[in-house]
């Protein structure tokens, strides 16, 4: 994924006899609509008052899921590599962001993602979720190795996931500048390292640093489904809040 592009996952629509059900399973929405249950399946009802999604926009993500998680095992369980499949068309292009956020939605750390997963997750990037809960999935996506903390290393790494992403090429001391300045601003405690309250205060300022954790399509979700588009896109200012002080 290069900056400006977009990645389309264009589930196919499933009529209720395609979705293959199993004998005397009581019906999602009514009787004319039945869907399989499949490992960590959950009510739609229960994941509506959890997440900012109606009950048939759970329905229409259930849809999407089992697209995803039978492209290629199918198990109803979205593995690594369907999750790269579905962002980069290959199984085996890895990415830190792809890999970060794979990680992050797979709440139980089994090495796979369920549906209750999937749409829990996917709530944080709703337009309607609540910011704390951005900046919340954001800090966990910079905490590389789960330590609580945003590491200087941890930083660099995912400034240079950013260009890679982006197709940007800076030169070492420059890639160094923003990320010891940018570093330095946010760790108020000089203490080398960032925790979540320093790093809330840093996102209050420069609030681009979380505007891709909200995709506006997660607002418009439909059973008549529409193209879900991924867009990862990087300005310079998002690599230099802390170089310019902007």
């Amino acid at each position: 994924m290069k900056g400006g592009e977009s990645v389309e996952i264009k589930p196919q629509n499933l009529s209720p006899s395609q979705v293959p059900v199993a004998s005397g399973e009581p019906s999602v929405a009514n009787d004319s609509k039945r869907i399989k249950r499949v490992p960590g399946y959950e009510d739609p009802n229960v994941l509506a008052a959890e997440t900012p999604f109606t009950v048939s926009e759970v329905e229409s993500l259930y849809e999407l899921f089992m697209k995803l998680s039978n492209s290629i095992v199918a198990d109803g369980l979205i593995h690594k590599e369907e999750f790269q499949l579905a962002l980069f068309r290959n199984k085996n292009q890895r990415n830190l962001f792809a890999d970060r956020i794979f990680d992050l939605f797979d709440i139980k750390r089994n090495g796979v993602i369920e549906f209750g997963e999937f749409v829990r997750s996917l709530g944080v990037f709703h337009p309607n979720a609540p910011v704390a809960d951005k900046i919340a999935f954001a800090f966990r996506l910079y905490d590389l190795r789960q330590t609580g903390f945003i590491e200087h290393e941890e930083l660099k790494e995912m400034v240079l996931a950013l260009l890679h992403e982006s197709d940007l090429v800076l030169s070492e001391d420059v890639v160094e500048t923003i990320v010891d300045k940018t570093f330095s601003e946010a760790d108020t405690q000089g203490d080398g390292r960032i925790d979540p309250e320093e790093w809330k205060i840093f996102v209050s300022k420069y609030p681009s640093l979380i505007k891709n954790m909200t995709l506006p399509y997660l607002k418009d979700i439909s059973l008549a489904f529409p193209s879900f588009v991924v867009r990862t896109e990087i300005e310079d200012s998002d690599l230099s809040v802390g170089a310019n002080g902007d």
